[in-house]
């Protein structure tokens, strides 16, 4: 067994859905990462149990706590990897940034360590305390890419109404430790050369990237919601970065 091999084996592995949706949204993920001996952790962070949930407490600093609270429960375990989906991606690196010790490695899927002061989406209508999901023609078509019409019915089935805080406050960040923790972006709405386009006109969504010690981005062509679209050929590219 290769060194590489051994890393993965013993790791534990928390997965952060993006908005709208529960941990169990990782389900056809998780079975390509444990065939690789790692341990999956997908939890459903608060508030999106249900429709029916309160989540007028519910903000983006509780959320990265939750998340913070996981890693800590773990302590026997030696370190963690952190997978976020799109708005999952600043909850993990709100993780990174409490506990960079914690973390072998973050890997954002189709979204990136959201800077200091910027919120993950300002503009998300909601009502209230609930930002639902937005009808499909509010959408970029490459964010539906290969989707079907039925994992669109089926999606929006499934849909639990985001915590509009999470959606709207901006991110807090204090520790430069985080930015020794390596990361992987594994991009599907966005070319590798449109990311360090990006980067390069200092975007505020990409202005973390350049101060991380090792950035890796992977490129895998589909829509927004890889989970869905191609969940083995995301399991694998997770197993990959891990093993890195």
């Amino acid at each position: 067994m290769s060194v590489a091999r051994r890393i993965v084996a013993r790791m534990n592995v928390i997965l952060i859905a993006g908005f709208w949706l529960r941990g169990d949204s990782w389900s056809e993920v998780v079975p390509v990462l444990e065939q690789a001996g790692l341990t999956a952790h997908t939890p459903t962070l608060a508030g999106l149990e249900s429709v029916d949930d309160d989540r007028s407490q519910v903000t983006l600093a509780s959320q990265i706590a939750e998340v913070v609270a996981l890693v800590d429960s773990l302590e026997g375990d030696g370190k963690v990897v952190l997978v976020g989906h799109s708005g999952g991606g600043a909850i993990i690196h709100g993780v990174v940034d409490a506990r960079p010790d914690r973390i072998e490695r973050a890997v954002y899927v189709d979204s990136g360590p959201t800077p200091e002061g910027v919120a993950i989406n300002e503009g998300l209508e909601a009502t209230g305390a609930d930002a639902p999901l937005p009808p499909w023609e509010d959408f970029d078509e490459t964010d539906l890419r290969d989707l079907t019409d039925e994992q669109l019915a089926w999606f929006r089935e499934i849909a639990v109404p985001e915590p509009a805080r999470v959606a709207h406050d901006p991110q807090h960040l204090a520790n430069p430790a985080r930015n020794e923790v390596p990361i992987t972006l594994i991009s599907s709405t966005f070319s590798r050369a449109e990311i360090e386009e990006a980067i390069a006109a200092g975007v505020p969504y990409f202005t973390e990237v350049p101060l991380m010690a090792r950035a890796t981005i992977v490129e895998l062509p589909t829509g927004h919601w890889p989970q869905f679209t191609k969940p083995r050929e995301l399991g694998r590219l997770i197993v990959q970065a891990v093993g890195t």
